[in-house]
């Protein structure tokens, strides 16, 4: 899988990337989530990680095309969104070694690919209820 590089939201030591792959899919790197009280609210079915992100990141997705990066719709793969402002994301956790090796992620990092219409749906607006559990 070849990534391209859409953008990263860091601070010192923290690096939160975005990818698109040439696999129809977004890459998204974040912080490994340990956090009991988080990890209670989500099933988490083997082979899925859970990593968090700030929201800002999405705002890279105009360098894929899109009009706005601004998440309108808080649904799956956003799980919860923190009182900080970060996004709780789950996904299959990537494993692909070419992936892999395109990417610096300290070992508190993960990754997650996810079909870039799931994301791309992100930036419509809802009109149900509120899908969203606050963290």
């Amino acid at each position: 899988m070849r990534l391209r590089f859409l953008g990263k939201n860091s601070t010192p030591g923290d690096s939160p990337t975005l990818y698109a792959s040439d696999q129809n899919s977004y890459v998204v790197q974040g912080w490994k989530v340990y956090a009991n009280d988080l990890l209670a609210q989500l099933d988490v079915p083997e082979g899925q990680a859970i990593i968090e992100v700030p929201i800002e990141l999405f705002e890279h997705l105009t360098k894929d095309g899109h009009s706005s990066g601004r998440i309108k719709d808080f649904a799956a793969p956003i799980m919860l969104v923190t009182e900080q402002g970060t996004c709780i994301l789950q996904g299959p956790e990537m494993h692909d070694p070419e992936a892999l090796s395109q990417m610096r992620m300290p070992d508190y990092e993960t990754c997650i690919e996810v079909p870039k219409s799931s994301i791309v749906a992100l930036l419509e607006e809802h009109r149900g209820p509120d899908h969203v559990r606050p963290a």
